[in-house]
């Protein structure tokens, strides 16, 4: 079964929000770059990402921009999205074995989503895959 481990929003400000959760929330910054920053409390993966980091493409929407599933099988998995209306946009760039750990997707409402196998969520977003 996939689970919701992954959460990414687009924010001007990547550093007061960072400061936000971790003082909120004790959220623990995990992983940073001059355009995001990758945060977690060991379960949930929270990414901070600037406009400018090059994997938004010039996205102007602002807020929650997409969520990731925990998944033990890419095939499986991608199978079922794709007969089920998702919408393939590729991978996520610079990281990660490709898109044998990691794909981008909108379902049928444009929602955007990742599917991400194990060794992806536990060396990137930096969470517990126990289980998975």
């Amino acid at each position: 079964m996939a689970k919701l481990r992954h959460i990414a929003m687009l924010v001007e400000d990547i550093e007061k929000t960072a400061m936000f959760y971790e003082k909120s929330f004790g959220m623990k910054r995990v992983r940073e770059h001059e355009t995001a920053i990758a945060m977690s409390d060991g379960v949930v993966s929270l990414v901070i990402i600037h406009p400018d980091n090059p994997n938004m493409k010039g996205e102007t929407v602002r807020g929650l921009h997409h969520i990731g599933f925990l998944i033990d099988d890419m095939d499986k998995v991608t199978r079922a999205v794709e007969s089920n209306g998702a919408k393939f946009h590729g991978g996520i760039l610079g990281t990660g074995s490709g898109l044998e750990t990691e794909r981008k997707y909108s379902d049928p409402n444009g929602v955007n989503f990742d599917i991400t196998m194990p060794e992806y969520a536990r060396d990137f977003w930096k969470i517990s895959v126990d289980g998975a």
